[in-house]
């Protein structure tokens, strides 16, 4: 009944007590795909249902988002396309700003540095000497740009230049620009175009040239001279090559009084002819505008630089920085295929979350297909995925009840293997002990019979235990210590023992009587029949959180087939003779012992053999290191 319940919640056959209207609903189902098709048809039938409820969800919200999104960026094209505009005018205004900040900030430095060169040099009237020298070389020192300081008189005659070198014979400055231009404004600084420096020999450097006529007192006469200071024009290149305004926008430097051009990153073009500019539009501009350079349209941003005359010209081509509307269409055939994309995982999201959960219901039954009874389905979704639920878990609850009935039923049967193994030990030990009591009171050794009675008793008291079967291994050492001096006794003192152990090992629980029956085998099938003084050593102590016992014999061993026999119950003959009929070297004690360990702890743990003929043998006994005993013990 069981499984036949489980096998209709599994194939979805209505049960006969959910209604007419469900059995009617079953019949049908049966009837049509159960009875009358193949199971082939009845899948793809299935498949093409789901397909379809798909398909009505995703090409539903796909069109309406679709034609909303098309309409929505068809009314803000116009929109956009403003605002671009604005935007890239905004940015190429603040592009040309900075320029003129940065070159103004760089001209401003350069002045202030002429002024510290006027005042170091012609302070008093005083330009000679090396402590002049030695101050205009460390201002130098101070800049890289700075390519010479030279002092002139007003006929144009050298008084004093840094790095010294000799002027050109061919050199005149009077017919320098620069040197008409300070002459002409007397205590006006003057900026050149720039030009290539041709004073001196070996130098020909593209530079800008400060220079200024100055009146100074000189042994007490008025004297008039012309300080020029060139610097390298390579920094000026730098500020203006760095702005960015579109893919092939750039920025160009004019002189205001004459609309010579200073500055273009196109300069040979220029010279050569091949690249105009219009420069008398943009002398006269004041603000931006647009216009029209050889069909190209451009974006001119103007920006005056002062103290210097300069102004700058920014250069943005049109095609670069608006949107074509060929762009904008195509972003909008992106946007729309990228929404519909998303609409389509949204459907498919909203028709996984209509069937998630008859899904569930699915995955449920396979988990406890393959044997997992702890699962439960959430009573949750429309009202015939509640009732099946419902059924589902309480049918999984029947389960669940049969397996532990199953589980309490082998527990007891557990219990009682144990007992079982425990009055099959206790006999075989009783029956070697007396055996042995008998044969020394026959020989009239009556202290040695009062030692191993003693002996014999302690033995009994720590078995019976109170009715314990789990001991301290302290207890079970001391039982293990009485059982080596009654068999020392009865084979003549014909071996010694010892027995260590630490007191961590000696405070941990362990089940009792596991080490009087390896240590029977160890004398009785290895030292009996030694002609040598045999040894058995007996260790505890607890490593890597395992109680271990470690018995060690040097008796007559034996090989690795019969070592791993042992554990498995089989029949194992002593070293050189056949075994005997009452059980002596068939292992049954070994195995007894090796099975309560694992009824108790788990397979982990255990006995562990290792033994070589005519060398002896090694015995660990390991379980886990137990302070007190559990409470099912």
């Amino acid at each position: 009944m069981l499984q036949e319940t489980y096998r209709q919640h599994a194939e979805g056959i209505p049960e006969p007590d959910e209604g007419r209207q469900s059995v009617r609903t079953g019949r049908m189902r049966g009837g049509m795909f159960r009875l009358e098709m193949p199971g082939w048809i009845k899948q793809k039938l299935r498949k093409s249902r789901v397909s379809s409820i798909q398909s009505i969800v995703i090409w539903s919200f796909s069109i309406m988002i679709v034609v909303a999104i098309t309409t929505v960026a068809v009314l803000l094209h116009e929109k956009f396309s403003a605002s671009t505009e604005r935007s890239a005018f905004l940015a190429a205004r603040q592009t040309v700003d900075q320029v003129s900040y940065n070159l103004e900030d760089y001209i401003s430095g350069m002045a202030g540095f002429y002024r510290a060169i006027e005042v170091n040099m012609l302070k008093n009237g005083e330009w000679d000497g090396q402590q002049v020298d030695k101050q205009l070389d460390t201002l130098m020192g101070s800049r890289d740009d700075i390519v010479s300081i030279t002092l002139f008189d007003s006929g144009g005659k050298l008084l004093k230049n840094r790095p010294a070198a000799a002027l050109r014979p061919s050199a005149n400055a009077t017919g320098q620009g620069w040197f008409q231009a300070a002459v002409r404004v007397p205590d006006h600084l003057s900026f050149s175009l720039p030009h290539i420096q041709n004073l001196y020999k070996g130098s020909y450097q593209w530079v800008v040239s400060m220079s200024k006529r100055i009146t100074v007192v000189r042994d007490g006469r008025p004297q008039e001279v012309i300080l020029l200071v060139d610097m390298n024009f390579k920094q000026i290149d730098e500020l203006c090559s760095r702005i960015s305004l579109g893919h092939r926008g750039y920025a160009y430097i004019i002189d205001e009084g004459a609309g010579n051009i200073v500055y273009h990153p196109q300069q040979q073009l220029i010279y050569m002819g091949l690249k105009s500019e219009n420069v008398e539009q943009a002398l006269v501009a004041s603000s931006d505008y647009v216009e029209d350079m050889n069909g190209n349209k451009r974006l001119i941003t103007v920006k005056s630089v002062a103290n210097i005359g300069w102004k700058i010209i920014g250069v943005s081509y049109m095609d670069d920085i608006l949107t074509s509307r060929e762009e904008v269409n195509r972003y909008l055939v992106r946007v729309v295929a990228g929404v519909l994309v998303l609409v389509v995982l949204v459907s498919m999201l909203l028709a996984m979350s209509i069937v998630r959960p008859i899904k569930r219901m699915e995955r449920t039954m396979r988990a406890v297909e393959r044997g997992n009874f702890d699962v439960e389905l959430p009573v949750e979704g429309p009202l015939e995925v509640e009732r099946l639920s419902r059924r589902f878990n309480l049918m999984i609850h029947k389960i669940r009840q049969l397996m532990k009935q199953i589980v309490q039923e082998q527990e007891s049967k557990r219990k009682h293997e144990l007992e079982a193994l425990q009055a099959q030990i206790n006999p075989h030990f009783l029956y070697n002990t007396l055996n042995s009591v008998v044969r020394m009171a026959a020989m009239s050794r009556g202290e040695e019979v009062v030692t191993m009675i003693t002996s014999l008793s302690k033995l009994f008291r720590i078995s019976l235990s109170k009715g314990q079967n789990v001991i301290s291994a302290r207890d079970e050492l001391e039982h293990a210590h009485h059982y080596l001096v009654i068999q020392q006794m009865r084979f003549g003192r014909k071996f010694r023992f010892s027995i260590t152990a630490t007191e961590e090992a000696e405070a941990c629980m362990t089940p009792k009587i596991v080490l009087q029956p390896l240590i029977e085998n160890a004398i009785e099938h290895g030292l009996e029949y030694s002609v040598e003084e045999g040894t058995i050593d007996i260790s505890a102590d607890v490593v890597d959180g395992m109680l271990v016992f470690r018995i060690e014999d040097n008796g007559a061993g034996m090989d690795s087939v019969k070592a791993a026999l042992l554990l498995h119950g089989a029949s194992v003959p002593d070293a050189g003779r056949e075994p005997s009929a009452t059980g002596k070297g068939s292992g049954v004690a070994v195995r007894n012992i090796h099975d309560r360990i694992r009824l108790y702890y788990g397979a982990p743990y255990g006995l562990e053999f290792k033994s070589e003929l005519e060398e002896g043998t090694v015995v660990w006994v390991r379980m886990p290191a137990i302070k007190e005993v559990d409470d099912h013990e």
